[in-house]
């Protein structure tokens, strides 16, 4: 009934014939997550998850290994800013902050500053296609940025039964189609990267639950695709695991 209550928030729009199809997440397996991990970002990479975390004063990016949960490397982001989402670039690690209107540039192989730029709004998630890296910003529109400059190229409204999609949070791109977190809520838009129409939503719902990290900032938050192997990872923030789920087209 929440997940429901929730997408009639998200969209306030009269009754379709053809609703938007909406599928709980198939879990496939688990693995353990740092429940001090106030996840902002994740990608996958060479076998390994790549995350970064929020807050003041306790933001990072960090190295994970899945199986364990344990950090591998890590380093931690300027104590005065609340880190966001990031993403891979070659061989860097391009991250956001939230409020302070710039990102960084970091070496992948030893997490070494590298440089910064710039951007107005705030900055929530970034994901890629094979093109552009992709970034929400808390609004209904994503960004798509050059790779090498970093600067908007174009921006792509997102909508959802002709209605607006505000809270877009963690981004990943995954067989064609952009997956998002919708902030506080437990539901994960399926987003024509075209088009910016809401094709279909995720339900996770029952891993929110499973999860019970409590607190009423431990949202799902997190998510992460390996196209070769064709894993599908999501978590949350402080959740203390990290869920396998089939990805959408294998539902």
């Amino acid at each position: 009934m929440r997940t429901l209550a929730l997408l009639a928030a998200l969209v306030a729009a009269p009754a379709l014939a053809d609703p938007l199809p909406l599928d709980a997440a198939k879990v496939i397996a688990t693995y353990p997550h740092d429940r001090g991990a106030y996840t902002e970002g994740l990608f996958y990479r060479d076998g390994s998850l790549f995350e970064s975390t929020g807050m003041e004063g306790r933001s990072s990016i960090r190295q994970v290994d899945i199986k364990t949960g344990t950090v591998r490397r890590k380093i931690a982001t300027p104590a005065s800013e609340f880190g966001e989402g990031i993403v891979d670039d070659g061989d860097q690690i391009i991250s956001l902050t939230w409020k302070n209107g710039h990102g960084y540039r970091w070496s992948l192989g030893g997490f070494k500053r590298l440089g910064t730029f710039n951007y107005t709004g705030e900055g929530w998630a970034l994901t890629k296609d094979a093109h552009h890296l992709i970034m929400s910003d808390g609004t209904p529109v994503l960004r798509f940025l050059d790779p090498k400059s970093l600067r908007v190229v174009k921006r792509l409204k997102v909508t959802a039964d002709g209605n607006p999609v505000a809270n877009l949070n963690e981004l990943e791109y995954v067989d064609g189609e952009i997956l998002a977190n919708v902030w506080m809520t437990d539901i994960i838009a399926r987003i024509d990267p075209t088009s910016g129409h809401v094709i279909g939503w995720i339900d996770v719902s029952a891993l929110t639950k499973q999860a019970d990290a409590g607190g009423g900032d431990a949202v799902a938050n997190g998510i992460a695709w390996d196209a070769k192997g064709r894993r599908l990872f999501v978590t949350g923030k402080n959740w203390p695991v990290l869920f396998e789920i089939a990805p959408p087209h294998a539902r």
